[in-house]
């Protein structure tokens, strides 16, 4: 394994890929962030799910992934002693027409290889959450809560530890060849390697044109809100409570989510960003904006998509319409339960025919890997999806 491999992006995927570079004997390993501090975007502002594999195709890699690095991840908490639950989930059906995709659900999640998925009635609904209603449900043990941030320092602290270097405040500007090395402009200043790993996230497509690729898809950024219960009615709520997702895409709907360390999240919406680091409607960021509005492929997806859009958008101002989405699983819910809470920003990437990836995509080129999609459920399994990437480098900078 070479020793002058340099990452691009300090987020959990970076920094898991780092570690394991790590065990592989890679030394002087170095990862790059352009923020002042490790994991500030998508693993900053993740709802701390560590998911079970329930709803990826069989055989696809998010469901592969998600099954080996869903354990790792449990294992991984336990020998840092990061704070961590595996409370289980139940996935609520709500409507008649919902009960095909929940058995389609239960499928899948065998054909991943779940054990002890429970069907529930409406009593058993209850049984599980005393105050949610539905028509049928899906008990599903593996899904547990943990923070994310908390489990990237500790990454980073592994890879410290092994002699790997981790710079902050160290944003990626140019990228240029000199001879066998490449040269890295960056605001840290200029940094040499001999081989890249691109895990830059909501920048992937832009830090693989940098290196002189042309991705065929383009990252959207898509904003997920959420509110928080207030502790008043936080005891509606045990442990995590889903819908039935939509399957043609790739957001699970609005959901409620007991966080380890206390309260209750409800959301997400999906709404466009107009900045890839937009958490709030306000933060506009011109260069962003017109990369997403020129770019075909976010046209083609959105006269696809127009409706679920418009709603998205609607529920995004008008509270009282996230309010009935949530009372399909908790009826008592009031609006006076609710508070604004935090946002994510997703990096969706899209082809340029305006169909959302919605599987993990991996590019490589001469001495480079490119990680330009790592959708959910990336934190829970990026154990594994650095392992995959530490194997991928092994056989291709050897």
């Amino acid at each position: 394994m070479p020793s002058d491999i340099t990452i691009i992006g300090g987020g959990i995927v970076g920094l898991a890929t780092a570690m394991a570079l790590t065990r592989r004997g890679s030394g002087g390993l170095t990862v790059i962030e352009a923020e002042r501090d490790i994991a500030t975007h998508q693993t900053g502002h993740n709802s701390g799910v560590i998911h079970s594999g329930l709803y990826y195709k069989p055989g696809s890699k998010k469901a592969a992934t998600c099954t080996a690095g869903r354990e790792a991840m449990y294992q991984f908490c336990a020998e840092h002693n990061i704070p961590h639950e595996r409370c289980g989930k139940i996935v609520v059906a709500t409507s008649p027409a919902e009960l095909p995709a929940l058995k389609e659900l239960h499928s899948r999640g065998i054909a991943n290889g779940l054990t002890g998925i429970v069907e529930l009635n409406p009593d058993q609904i209850h049984e599980h959450e005393p105050h949610a209603a539905g028509l049928a449900g899906l008990y599903v043990l593996q899904t547990g809560i943990v923070d994310y941030v908390a489990v990237a320092n500790a990454m980073r602290r592994v890879v410290e530890t092994a002699g790997g270097e981790v710079r902050t405040d160290c944003r990626l500007q140019a990228v240029r060849r000199d001879g066998p090395e490449f040269v890295l402009e960056t605001t840290g200043g200029e940094l040499r390697a001999g081989h890249l790993i691109n895990c830059a996230g909501l920048q992937s497509d832009r830090v693989a044109m940098l290196c002189g690729l042309s991705p065929k898809l383009r990252i959207v950024p898509f904003r997920g809100e959420y509110f928080q219960l207030r502790p008043a009615a936080a005891g509606l709520v045990r442990h995590l409570i889903y819908p039935v997702p939509d399957p043609r895409f790739p957001f699970l709907g609005v959901h409620l989510t007991r966080m380890i360390q206390g309260g209750v999240e409800a959301g997400p919406n999906a709404v466009l960003a107009l900045s890839r680091h937009g958490y709030r409607k306000g933060n506009m960021r011109l260069g962003d904006l017109r990369d997403t509005l020129t770019y075909g492929g976010f046209w083609r997806l959105a006269f696809h998509h127009a409706r679920m859009g418009l709603g998205e958008i609607y529920r995004s101002y008008v509270k009282r319409a996230f309010v009935r989405e949530l009372q399909r699983l908790l009826p008592e819910l009031t609006a006076a339960d609710l508070v604004p809470g935090g946002s994510g920003v997703r990096a969706q990437a899209v082809a340029a025919d305006g169909r959302m990836v919605d599987d993990f995509h991996i590019d490589s080129a001469e001495r480079m890997i490119h990680v330009l999609n790592a959708p959910s459920p990336a934190a829970t399994a990026s154990i594994a999806i650095g392992e995959s990437i530490a194997e991928m480098a092994e056989k291709q900078f050897a």
